[in-house]
């Protein structure tokens, strides 16, 4: 009973995030920036380029290719989490794809203003965003709901919440999105990331322990 009613909060997050991604969407194809958010934005950009430069490097195939296959790697090695790490990485190539496909949907033009580099696909979402809710938050609420000791989870986990959430400001930092389009990216990362924490909790792939020192049988 107790299993149903996750994997039904599960799937009611993901429709729910997923109701507001396309009204968001919508929302800011039609009217623009909500005016309250443009002095917020305007005050973070342009500042620590160099480390906003860095942080949006995590979610650029040249990162994630590697990360992805150390990931995989890890789930080779250990079997107790091998479903988790497996999702998470699925999760990711969901979330990036999806971004890119509703950026075509909704094709919103990106912010005049930016440093670094000009990017030259739409706006909304952000796949930054999505990828970082999608994939290394993702990690983080497995890690938080494991059975690690409880240091250890602390630690790890509230890293790679760090890292998602400094990801989406270096998006701000660069100029490459408003503030809307990392809030539409995270609510489609939230779609995604609910959906694969519905399987995992549904138990399709059968149990998953929460101990990573189990070396792979």
């Amino acid at each position: 009973m107790l299993r149903l009613l996750a994997v039904a909060f599960c799937f009611a997050l993901a429709l729910v995030a997923f109701g507001a991604f396309i009204v968001l969407g919508n929302s800011v194809v039609a009217h623009g920036e909500p005016g309250v958010f443009v002095p917020w934005e305007r005050s973070l950009f342009d500042h620590s380029t160099l480390l906003a430069w860095w942080l949006t490097w995590a979610c650029y195939p040249a990162v994630l290719a590697p990360v992805s296959i150390v990931v995989l790697a890890l789930a080779w090695r250990f079997s107790e989490w091998r479903v988790r790490l497996i999702l998470s990485v699925v999760s990711l190539l969901i979330s990036w794809r999806a971004a890119d496909y509703f950026q075509h949907v909704f094709e919103r033009a990106r912010p005049v203003d930016w440093v670094v580099k000009h990017e030259t696909t739409f706006s909304y979402p952000s796949s930054h965003a999505a990828i970082a809710m999608g994939f290394y938050a993702l990690l983080a609420l497995m890690i938080f709901a494991s059975d690690w000791p409880k240091t250890t989870r602390t630690v790890a986990g509230s890293l790679l919440a760090l890292l998602s959430l400094a990801i989406c400001w270096s998006r701000l930092a660069l100029g490459a999105h408003y503030l809307t389009d990392l809030v539409g990216g995270v609510l489609l990362g939230m779609v995604v990331a609910s959906l694969m924490l519905g399987v995992l909790a549904g138990g399709v792939f059968g149990g998953v322990g929460g101990r990573v020192s189990g070396a792979a049988e």
